[in-house]
């Protein structure tokens, strides 16, 4: 009998995928076949309510029509030409996402990770170019408890060590502070400085989120220093929060924004670092380059997706939801979770860990219909797609009640 008349069960797909595919994954055990807004489907016919929306790549939920139009449409005409030749989709998507974002110059690449590299790059050149760092010399300010990809560059600056162990000798450059703590970012800081480089709310730590006041001193520490703020808004910029950037939340204006996830509306990888033009302005043809980075499609998609946000739309949904899902998990504080953290529609959730570890609650919600992810210990990340209905979302809430205090 052939493949295509006897479909493979969710158990033979995944066990099928373990002497094939590299194991640098531990997903829940769903084989997801079919997915719409905010609800996806296994391949039995059972389904989920989606409440991790891709890490945020989904912030518009599964095969939103209008990103699924672009797409086609984009198909129908020119996929890719690389950068050797202009195409007819860039000037567009660049000139209507530096508009929403506020700033100057867009540099358009892939994926979240290779956005946080080019901001690396970057900053380094404009340090010796601008600043006059002696060549070799310039270091870059991060935080503990970051998440910005998982190069070998970027996870030498990681404090986790299940990304850092056995991926050495790593690249120099970098001092390590404390997240949250001025201070120490301030004493770190001197004449070699580049950039800091921080996330506005640190999502893969279990969605950490600073003291009101952080952002704005870490930009005035900068400013002072004479060195670039880089923000970091893979996961929480394009909405999330309820601002189209988390750095508006204190009225923040980086001199380089990272985004990406979201800007490829869950149908392309897309990503970019959007800032100043005298700052991306070090760049010249043949330093810094990527066959994909712009392409005809993703620019299409990338553009749909700008313009969701400018209806702001999104934004509104998120800090509306954001308030039910702090009043429902407010509720739970005591009755299974232990605390919470939420800005938006984005909440990391510590479960008592007498209930089970993060991994086992999640299972656990999987088996009642809701997909959450875990993080470290009894962590888990509520992130759902924009496009939730609020009845859909209490319905979540409650299911994670019932699992709590079963």
């Amino acid at each position: 009998m052939t493949a295509s008349a006897h479909p493979r069960t969710s158990t033979e797909l995944i066990l099928a995928e373990e002497p094939v595919v590299a194991h640098n994954y531990h997903p829940l055990p769903v084989v997801v076949a079919r997915a719409e807004g905010a609800w996806m489907e296994d391949v039995e016919g059972r389904r989920y309510l989606d409440l991790l929306a891709g890490y945020s790549a989904l912030n518009f939920g599964h095969r939103h029509p209008v990103l699924v139009e672009a797409a086609h449409r984009q198909l129908d005409r020119l996929t890719l030409t690389s950068r050797a030749f202009h195409h007819d989709r860039l000037a567009g998507f660049a000139e209507r996402l530096a508009a929403l974002t506020g700033t100057e110059t867009v540099l358009p690449m892939n994926t979240g990770a290779e956005a946080v590299e080019s901001g690396i790059k970057v900053a380094r050149k404009w340090a010796y170019e601008v600043k006059g760092v002696p060549d070799g010399a310039a270091t870059i300010v991060v935080a503990a408890g970051n998440f910005h990809g998982r190069t070998t560059t970027i996870v030498g600056f990681s404090t986790d060590e299940s990304a850092r162990s056995g991926f050495g000798p790593f690249t120099p450059g970098f001092r390590v502070v404390p997240y949250n703590d001025l201070a120490a970012l301030e004493a770190a800081v001197d004449g070699t400085t580049a950039a800091v480089l921080i996330e506005p709310v640190q999502g893969e730590a279990g969605v950490l989120i600073p003291d009101d006041g952080y952002l704005a001193g870490v930009r005035e520490v900068t400013r002072r220093a004479g060195c670039l703020f880089i923000a970091d808004e893979i996961q929480s910029g394009l909405g999330r929060t309820g601002h189209t950037l988390a750095v508006r939340h204190e009225s923040v204006v980086p001199d380089v924004v990272l985004l990406g996830k979201a800007l490829g509306g869950g149908i392309v990888p897309v990503s970019a670092v959007v800032g100043r033009r005298d700052v991306l302005g070090v760049l010249r043809p043949g330093e810094h380059g990527s066959t994909f980075g712009g392409n005809p499609l993703a620019a299409a998609v990338g553009t749909a997706v700008v313009g969701l946000l400018e209806t702001g739309e999104y934004q509104r949904r998120a800090a509306e939801l954001g308030v039910l899902l702090r009043e429902r998990l407010a509720a739970l504080v005591g009755r299974g979770v232990v605390a919470f953290r939420a800005r938006g529609l984005w909440a990391g959730v510590d479960v008592d860990p007498a209930l089970g570890t993060g991994r086992e609650i999640s299972e656990r919600l999987m088996r009642e219909g809701v997909l959450v992810k875990d993080t470290h210990g009894s962590t888990i990340r509520l992130a759902p797609p924009l496009t939730i209905t609020a009845a859909e979302l209490e319905g979540a809430l409650s299911t994670l009640e019932k699992v709590l205090t079963a």
